[in-house]
């Protein structure tokens, strides 16, 4: 038995084949081999042609049949991940009706501000569990304010991956995780949140019917089949944002566990079964796969926007472009706690988890005499762990009782300088795995077509590639880094 996994990015899309039986990938493609254009026509925008992704993915399905040398036949299930909170409109015959208004898109936040104010930030947070911000929502009142002939042609609103089982399937369908992702969904009275509609001005026609996140979502068209070279009446059987598809893909499905991703930004995804939120809005909470009314799972969402990015600014601007692994070995050559030298990794922009705030890259302690560049490699390494440190301490406020993370093996986890220094600070060991965002879709496809019986099942091909530990001998000189690197943000917030 095989199930494909398809993953919408805003770089790239691609398409993993998993063997259900030995739980291991047996092919895997990515379309483009550079990345996918985004439109910016004014600053602050961001858009895609929902086209685009499924004329890319028309071409890495075949692609990957062939790869793995199977039948048309032979995929049982499919499951997609998509990049989140972007705004796909069509109309009555399913055609999009403009460019998807995608997640790095910041044209909404005022709207989503204003609706805050007059709403009442408590209504938001206790039912939302999150301000409407620049979310989905936001972003379809921006069309309705400013393209209102655009805006009278839509008969549904969809995410992206909505639009994609839409074009495998004819049928219009979204799940309770996408909803709550773009502000649809009320916790508390567990259904469509009409407040936040009413505000707008929306139908509720606009919202297309929910389906479950496991579970029967609709089945391949015949003439979608021959396109793809698979069999016509394939089912779908699992659809998740690329947040909660990673944390599911490292199988963070408890309360406690938590994913990471570090590459330019750095995300932290836990989950936990109690309904809370920030009062800051500094993380943000969302539905996670496998939430239901009787067992809560909900995934609070951390974003650091400049975490790997300064990494590779050490390396392109310090390090006279040495590999990342030289620049490992250089700087383990330093003390933990890099003799007093101590960097903010904020060089990326507006930090959410800081209140939107900009403290920049700072560099602090530097002793002309003593210091070289190895101290500044791995004093930038550690302001990054401790940037995550900082993060999940929010976290905790909202029901993170952080005990485990699980990470791919990639970006700044391939650092044991990075992930030694994150293990010893939050006192929590680390997993990393060989897994991503396609073949987790894979996997939750085998999910929801119930060829595995249970979770415990479907990753029990999942194996661990490493485990890091906190080191005891470390914690000390780290704990005094740490509290002399938060002294030091707190001055430059204020």
């Amino acid at each position: 038995m095989k199930t494909l996994g398809i993953d919408i990015g805003s770089s790239s899309i691609k398409v993993a084949i998993l063997d259900v039986e030995t739980g291991k990938r047996v092919a895997t493609v990515t379309l483009p081999d550079t990345e996918m254009k985004i439109d910016a026509v004014q600053s602050g925008w961001a858009e895609q042609d929902p086209m685009m992704w499924w004329n890319y993915l028309s071409q890495a399905i075949p692609m990957a049949m062939k790869q793995a040398n199977l039948k048309p036949d032979e995929i049982n299930a499919i499951g997609i991940s998509y990049q989140m909170h972007g705004l796909v409109c069509v109309d009555k015959q399913n055609k999009p009706i403009r460019k998807s208004i995608i997640w790095c898109d910041s044209r909404a936040v005022a709207i989503g501000n204003e609706a805050t104010a007059k709403i009442g930030l408590e209504k938001c947070l206790s039912h939302l569990l999150n301000a409407p911000g620049n979310f989905t929502a936001s972003k379809l009142a921006w069309v309705k304010m400013n393209e209102p002939d655009s805006y009278k042609q839509i008969a549904k609103i969809m995410l992206p991956g909505d639009f994609i089982a839409l074009m495998l399937s004819g049928k219009t369908t979204t799940t309770v995780t996408g909803l709550s992702e773009g502000m649809f969904w009320d916790y508390q009275n567990n259904s469509t949140a009409g407040f936040l509609m009413n505000h707008y001005g929306f139908s509720p026609e606009l919202i297309s019917d929910i389906v479950p996140q496991f579970g029967f979502q609709g089945e391949l068209l015949s003439e979608v089949a021959q396109q793809l070279g698979l069999t016509a009446g394939i089912p779908i059987t699992y659809r998740a944002g690329d947040q909660p598809n990673n944390a599911f893909s490292l199988n963070v499905l408890n309360p406690g566990e938590v994913a990471a991703t570090a590459g330019t930004s750095g995300v932290v995804y836990g989950v936990s079964d109690q309904v809370k939120y920030d009062p800051q809005s500094r993380v943000n909470t969302f539905v996670h796969v496998n939430h239901t009314e009787t067992s809560q799972r909900l995934g609070v969402l951390l974003c650091i926007n400049g975490t790997g990015i300064l990494n590779s600014w050490m390396r392109h601007e310090v390090a006279g472009d040495l590999s990342y692994e030289e620049i490992n070995k250089l700087a383990a050559t330093v003390t933990p706690g890099s003799d007093g030298v101590s960097i903010l990794p904020f060089g990326n922009g507006a930090e959410r988890m800081l209140g939107n705030k900009e403290p920049g890259c700072v560099i602090s302690g530097l002793n002309f005499n003593t210091n070289t560049k190895a101290h500044l490699l791995r004093a930038a390494q550690e302001g990054i762990a401790f940037a995550f440190k900082y993060g999940m301490s929010i976290m905790k406020e909202t029901g993170i009782d952080l005990k485990l993370i699980r990470a791919g093996n990639a970006n700044m986890f391939l650092s044991p300088i990075f992930r030694e220094t994150l293990a010893t600070i939050t006192g929590v060991k680390i997993e990393l795995y060989d897994t991503d965002g396609a073949l987790g879709a894979a996997r939750g496809a085998a999910v929801g077509a119930g060829l595995y019986a249970s979770f415990e099942e479907a990753f029990a091909g999942l194996k661990v590639l490493e485990t890091i530990v906190p080191n005891p001998k470390n914690a000390d000189l780290l704990q005094k880094a740490y509290e002399k690197w938060e002294i030091l943000l707190t001055k430059n917030m204020d």
